[in-house]
């Protein structure tokens, strides 16, 4: 069933308070939604998605005031909240005894993962139910993160019940997400808030290897792919095969199937709101595989290379 807002408005609520799931827009992509305090609602989160259990989940709020009744802000955590929220930023802070986030949603983690989306229709329905939801991405673990309700029917199909229609994800990439002491502030994943935002903040931001232990969602090696292979640069041109393309490439000569260019003014904030809608066209459209040109590894186009690199970790081309 496809929902609209406001007219849905009460019948989303009530799906959600009777620990049903749904998948709703927010700025960033499409979430898999269901209560953060229900164990039943986050079962079928994992289960529908096939996610491992050692991955944990963000927990939605309206509002600070929200947020401070589960998990300890200090005075760093206050700072971000104050500068980013609403907006693409996830903060993993201590969980607080009592809270109202379920331990399955945290992976057993005395931590937990929270935002505040910045997204119109995502907002409505929190300040409607008035509690905390998990929305990791509305797609089987490892693929492609949804941009439109139609991303998520397609690799849902008749598995998911009710979809909320908001339109296009304005951002269309993940949040950032950042573990926060009093003191130190250490990137999980890049997303849509760029380490020079975070700059901005705190002197020195701190980036994890890979051998970190899961602590947020997005560290997994293998992500974000498409149902064909995907890789980086033009050489050894294959037969079917696609190009996505960055910047102007009108002297560029190929023999590439189809094309589709992030940006071809070379913007970056344009290039990753185009990442996941372009790689979703093209997987659409049957190419063999999808040769990636390079992104500069500044600002966002350190999220648009760890997207793909996560892509290209999932799928090789065979030799």
């Amino acid at each position: 069933m496809i929902l609209k807002v406001p007219q849905d408005l009460k019948t989303i609520v009530e799906i959600l308070l009777a620990e049903k799931i749904m998948a709703l827009p927010t700025e960033t992509v499409y979430g898999l939604a269901g209560l953060a305090s229900s164990e039943t609602a986050i079962r079928q989160i994992y289960s529908i998605k096939n996610r491992p259990s050692i991955n944990p989940l963000i927990s939605h709020y309206a509002n600070i005031e929200e947020i401070k009744k589960d998990v300890e802000v200090n005075t760093l955590a206050q700072k971000l909240l104050d500068r980013f929220s609403p907006g693409p930023l996830t903060l993993v802070l201590n969980r607080k005894s009592g809270s109202r986030i379920s331990e399955l949603a945290s992976a057993g983690l005395k931590t937990a993962a929270v935002r505040i989306p910045n997204h119109k229709i995502c907002l409505e329905v929190l300040n409607a139910i008035q509690a905390p939801i998990v929305a990791p991405s509305a797609n089987p673990s490892g693929r492609l993160s949804p941009i439109s309700a139609a991303n998520v029917v397609k690799m849902f199909g008749t598995k998911l019940d009710y979809i909320l229609d908001g339109g296009r994800c304005e951002v269309g990439i993940e949040s950032t997400v950042v573990e926060v002491s009093e003191e130190e502030l250490t990137v999980l994943r890049y997303g849509a808030i760029t380490v020079e935002d975070l700059l901005t903040i705190v002197p020195e931001v701190k980036i994890p290897g890979n051998d970190e232990s899961i602590k947020s969602p997005g560290m997994l090696l293998k992500h974000y792919s498409p149902t064909c292979p995907i890789r980086f640069g033009l050489e050894t041109h294959k037969e079917g095969e696609a190009l996505l393309a960055f910047g102007d490439i009108s002297k560029l000569k190929h023999d590439f199937k189809l094309v589709k260019n992030l940006s071809e003014r070379a913007n970056l904030e344009e290039a990753a709101t185009n990442l996941f809608k372009m790689i979703h066209e093209l997987e659409e459209a049957g190419v063999s595989g999808i040769s990636v040109m390079n992104i500069p590894q500044t600002g966002i186009g350190r999220s648009i290379n760890d997207r793909l690199s996560r892509a290209v970790n999932a799928h090789h081309y065979s030799e």
